[in-house]
């Protein structure tokens, strides 16, 4: 949905001695990224004007519309900031969109301009998306949001499979901890328990409109955080729930402009 330090070298080689893990399993834990915990404040704002007056110690904003100059001028208002990505879906505007060759392309997502990708042709989009996370580290992001992670629940027009996405998701969270980012679950409830120890925090679009909130408890209990927001419900609806649950939880409208309303 449409809605990224050198360190000492004994820790550069035990990070060297972790480079034969498959993505078909939880790469081990790196030290050093950050790690946003369960009832950290965030805005959410993809379109329109950027608001930085928002006074949260997280933004979530485009990785591609944004240049290093405003990472770094969050930064000095004491935000950590996430790179917007989609990894699963193409995006006909992107600037890097004529290099997706239309083999991994597949129907529509419900967005305009946007169809799902074979994510099962990891030979092909390792390096385009080694690519968009080198955007995201350059520019100083903290973390990235990968979004459309789930295609294999969606008619993708690809026969995916649970297992094709468990391997895809751990690969693009590796490539983001190898870029020391810090990486988000979004959406993909199903397949939490098996990608709890992968991801740093989790990203939800309505789990209170679809009775799914507790499912999400696994990264609470994990310390981590889960970034969360409705667009249906009024806030009295699903903010009860939401602060029992230690989700940070706001409303928000469809294009994910600058308003909000947080719980």
């Amino acid at each position: 949905m449409k809605r990224r330090v050198p360190l000492l070298i004994a820790a550069l080689l035990l990070t060297a001695g972790c480079t034969s893990t498959s993505d078909d399993e939880p790469g081990p834990p790196r030290a050093g990224r950050w790690r946003p915990t369960p009832g950290q404040p965030w805005q959410w704002q993809l379109s329109g004007r950027l608001d930085m007056s928002v006074d949260v110690p997280v933004y979530d904003i485009d990785g591609f519309d944004h240049p290093e100059s405003t990472v770094a001028d969050l930064h000095r208002r004491g935000r950590k900031v996430i790179c917007y990505l989609s990894t699963g879906a193409w995006e006909d505007w992107r600037p890097d969109a004529g290099k997706f060759p239309r083999a991994v392309l597949g129907k529509g997502n419900g967005w305009e301009g946007e169809r799902w990708l074979d994510i099962r042709a990891t030979d092909v989009l390792e390096p385009l998306m080694a690519d968009r996370l080198d955007m995201c580290r350059d520019k100083g992001f903290d973390a990235v949001e990968p979004d459309n992670m789930d295609g294999y629940a969606n008619r993708t027009g690809f026969p995916l499979t649970a297992a094709d996405q468990l391997r895809y998701n751990r690969l693009v969270a590796r490539l983001a901890h190898d870029r020391g980012l810090a990486v988000g679950l979004k959406n993909d409830l199903d397949q939490i328990p098996q990608l709890l120890d992968d991801f740093d925090f989790a990203v939800n679009e309505q789990c209170a409109e679809h009775d799914e909130c507790p499912a999400l408890s696994p990264f609470i209990e994990a310390d981590k955080a889960v970034f969360h927001v409705e667009y249906e419900l009024p806030t009295h609806a699903f903010c009860p729930e939401a602060e029992r649950l230690r989700l940070s939880s706001m409303l928000k409208r469809y294009d994910l402009g600058a308003w909000r309303k947080p719980c």
